[in-house]
């Protein structure tokens, strides 16, 4: 594969032109990435976890629950809205689920305790209302 020479602002004025899911999997990917550089022969899936525990909420989704805690908040929220709110929430449990059995199981394969991991990664709690 040949290389390519790009400055460092072109390639963050293109990386800026994405749509959001798109830059939000890129930057994912580029982290996994530059892990490997650090540890090269992570295994598979140790590999497939990290990914999975990285992976955030879509932009959008996060957005929409913003909006409809504020509404809430506000006392200006539909009946409607509201039960978008509850489904939401609990897709967002979900999500939250299964990034923390993802967690636990990279901690199991590296023999270490779930705070560990979750400090030597660097994980910080996702604030959710």
């Amino acid at each position: 594969m040949p290389n390519i020479q790009v400055e460092t602002e072109q390639l963050l004025s293109a990386a800026l032109q994405m749509p959001r899911a798109e830059l939000e999997q890129f930057v994912a990917r580029l982290f996994a990435l530059k892990a490997r550089e650090f540890a090269p022969v992570l295994p598979q899936r140790d590999s497939e976890l990290l990914l999975q525990i990285n992976q955030g909420l879509p932009i959008l989704t996060r957005e929409r629950l913003n909006e409809l805690i504020e509404q809430r908040r506000s006392s200006t929220i539909t009946e409607n809205e509201l039960r978008e709110l509850c489904q939401l929430t609990d897709r967002i449990e979900k999500f939250d689920a299964e990034r923390l059995k993802s967690l636990i199981e990279l901690a199991a394969l590296r023999n270490v305790s779930l705070d560990d991991l979750i400090n030597g990664l660097g994980l910080k709690p996702h604030p959710h209302d």
